[in-house]
């Protein structure tokens, strides 16, 4: 039998499973753009109340939307998982991110029984490159 390509969880699915069990992350605004099997394409508007001193965003901001889109990759391959949690993240901040809103792309790089370990690329809406994460979940047991 093949295996499918399409994802294991819907956007509508995803963001009942963050507002349910990640209350803060409404302060976001978290649009899913795009879902495929093993990627997640995550958009937060911007959002002059997580601004830093200095005028940029805040790491802690955009640190969050890089794991939020890793649970969505993640979850793209195993369903609707409340219990999937990060074991580790390493953000790199390339550049500041001013007055826009900021797109996460993430891909999953290796998926096994026990662990999924991820990429997230974040741009601003217009394509500059803002951070880079590589992270890891743990997957519950089936």
């Amino acid at each position: 039998m093949p295996e499918t390509t399409a994802p294991a969880i819907t956007a509508d699915e995803f963001l009942a499973i963050v507002r349910a069990n990640m209350p803060s992350t409404s302060e976001l605004h978290v649009a899913v753009e795009e879902l495929g099997r093993g990627s997640a394409k995550i958009r937060i508007p911007y959002d002059p109340r997580t601004v830093r001193a200095g005028g940029s965003i805040a790491g802690p901001t955009i640190f969050a939307l890089a794991d939020l889109a890793l649970y969505a990759a993640t979850m793209t391959l195993i369903g609707p998982e409340a219990l999937t949690v990060t074991t580790d993240m390493t953000i790199h901040f390339l550049s500041k991110a001013r007055d826009e809103a900021l797109v996460a792309d993430a891909r999953i790089v290796r998926a096994g029984k026990m662990l999924a370990v991820g990429a997230v690329d974040i741009a601003t809406a217009s394509g500059k490159p803002i951070a880079h994460a590589v992270g890891s979940y743990a997957l519950p047991a089936r």
